[in-house]
């Protein structure tokens, strides 16, 4: 059991779980493992915010994040991605398998406002190979998200 899932159902917070082989990292690819359309499926991101700090970014696989974008809505300079090492060290969690769910580190989390809109969508369960398939209204409850529109 992950620390993502731990968290969840101590929030007693509905999911399913999707296993597969993770042989390629990526949401396309977990997409097609489980049958689940890619844009249902959520990417995470930790994204460098300006120096200020860091942020965990919810997106759709189907769609490429827009630092500028992101950086004008935060009201800040730049935006960009972390290392990979930092990533895990604040997540506590493998890259190909960061959940938002029990991070290490409390990190403020937004979420592509267009994932809003489906029923379900499917969100990294805490280890690769793992998608837990739950309602997005559920991840925002959980984590506290900012929707914004990517």
């Amino acid at each position: 059991m992950t620390r993502a899932i731990r968290f969840l159902k101590e929030q007693d917070i509905p999911f399913d779980m999707a296993e597969y082989d993770h042989l390629e990292k990526g949401a396309l690819f977990a997409s097609q493992a489980i049958g689940m359309p890619v844009e249902q499926t959520i990417k995470t991101l930790v994204v460098e915010v300006s120096r200020k700090g860091y942020l965990v970014v919810l997106m759709p696989g189907s769609k490429n994040i827009s630092f500028k974008r992101l950086a004008r809505i935060r009201g800040v300079k730049r935006v960009a991605m972390v290392h990979t090492a930092l990533a895990e060290r604040l997540t506590g969690y493998l890259v190909g398998g960061i959940s938002p769910f029990g991070m290490k580190q409390h990190l403020p989390v937004a979420i592509d406002a267009g994932l809003l809109t489906f029923d379900k969508v499917a969100i990294n369960g805490g280890k690769r190979g793992l998608m837990l398939i739950m309602r997005p209204k559920d991840i925002l409850m959980a984590t506290g998200a900012e929707a914004i529109a990517l």
